[in-house]
């Protein structure tokens, strides 16, 4: 279980850099690695970052 938290973790900070250059540069990194954001592998990066903000919402229950 702890490796799915790591990966979940690095997945979130992942996302959350992303929207930080969006939001400052108006560039997605996401879409820049993988050669647009409407690529097939782009779009597995976005669910699979989805996914892990999910899956990240459950260990609140575990802090508090």
């Amino acid at each position: 279980m702890k490796n799915l938290n790591i990966i979940a973790l690095l997945l979130v900070i992942i996302g959350g850099l992303n929207w930080l250059l969006f939001g400052l540069f108006q560039w997605d990194l996401v879409g820049g690695i993988f050669g647009g954001m409407d690529t097939a592998i782009a779009r597995v990066v976005y669910v699979l970052v989805g996914i892990a903000a999910l899956y990240c919402l459950t260990l609140f229950k575990k802090v508090s």
